[in-house]
């Protein structure tokens, strides 16, 4: 469970306020003037502007610079991370329209604070961990290695099919139970997902490995899950695009070392397990370390963290593929948290009612 309650309030933003913050840039500052531009199509008075800007900066989302009469305003980090954008709505935008961060924030994970979840949702979360661990309690070895098969086959599945995989999941069962490929799909579809049981039960027979997390250890589940399907191992030296965004990662080897090291630290400074699994989960995807399965082993490593704190793993067996990818690239263009950390949260209340405790 949470070593610590979140410090983070439920904040109730009202419109005018997202305008403000899904609309500033990271990185740069606007006079009073400059954001009154930004309801061109609303009349709104200076003197409520200035109202909403303050009560945006009192709670922490945008800082102020200059005085009174040459005020400036920028996102701060925790401004960017709880900025609720709808990631339907964002990704209908042009991509060449979106008011979107193209380059990587070098300043967010060494930011970043372990106030992500609210109160409130930390406590629903406590909630399920413990019926979780109270309903596996007295299972017997023989119901949780079926649990575990259960589990391992609906993660490789769902995961793979997160990436474009075609595999059903009776398909997915039959080749993990059976060896037995499925007629017309391609040979790195089955690596694919038998690469997934191969990262998982390495996570769960290290469970000790994955308290804290290191580059080695990230690099590790990377290269079980990328074996014999053509991806080079090891830390990228070229650069990656992502499709269907603005956002550009990072290309000197150098550079992505160091901000993986720092999303490890920053995971390693959360006081929160729940923290530390959704910053993992959010950072390795956004740095993007790898030529090929970032996302898949942000997922595993996530599900290394849980294990390792004795929390509940993530399946994803009931996650919309869309709606994952959006809220993903909501995060890399806005550093908002928000879409995937309301994913995680349901995903996770989810394990623990499907699942019990291998």
């Amino acid at each position: 469970m949470s070593d610590k309650t979140s410090k983070n309030q439920d904040y109730n933003l009202d419109t005018r306020q997202i305008t403000i913050l899904t609309k500033l840039q990271h990185g740069k500052e606007y006079a009073l003037s400059d954001i009154q531009v930004l309801f061109s199509n609303i009349k709104i008075s200076a003197a409520t502007l200035r109202r909403v800007i303050s009560e945006l900066r009192d709670n922490g989302f945008l800082k102020q610079s200059g005085d009174r009469k040459s005020s400036r305003y920028g996102l701060t980090t925790f401004g960017m991370l709880h900025t609720p954008i709808g990631p339907h709505e964002y990704c209908a935008i042009d991509v060449d329209t979106r008011h979107g961060n193209p380059r990587y924030n070098f300043s967010l994970f060494r930011e970043i604070q372990d106030d992500i979840f609210s109160k409130k949702d930390t406590e629903v979360m406590d909630e399920a961990t413990h019926e979780f661990l109270s309903k596996s309690k007295d299972a017997s070895k023989t119901l949780k290695q079926k649990e575990l098969e259960r589990f391992v086959i609906e993660l490789s599945w769902k995961s793979s099919k997160i990436e474009g995989n075609t595999y059903t999941l009776l398909d997915t069962e039959r080749l993990l139970n059976e060896g037995i490929q499925a007629p017309g799909h391609t040979k790195d579809e089955a690596t694919m997902i038998i690469n997934h049981k191969k990262a998982f039960q390495y996570i769960i027979e290290n469970p000790h490995q994955f308290k804290q997390i290191s580059v080695r250890n990230i690099e590790d589940i990377h290269r079980i899950l990328v074996e014999g399907l053509d991806v080079s191992f090891g830390l990228r030296a070229k650069q990656v695009g992502v499709t269907g965004s603005c956002y550009v990662p990072l290309s000197v080897p150098s550079q992505i070392k160091e901000a993986l090291e720092e999303v490890c630290s920053a995971v390693g400074n959360a006081q929160s397990s729940y923290d530390k699994a959704l910053i993992a989960l959010a950072g390795i995807s956004y740095i993007q370390p790898f030529e090929d399965g970032n996302k898949r082993t942000a997922r595993l490593i996530t599900n290394a963290i849980l294990i390792a704190h004795n929390l509940a793993p993530l399946s994803y067996r009931n996650v919309d593929e869309v709606l994952y990818r959006e809220s993903m690239l909501v995060f890399y263009e806005k550093n908002s948290l928000i879409p995937i950390r309301d994913i995680f949260m349901k995903q996770y209340i989810f394990a623990c009612e499907q699942y019990l405790k291998f």
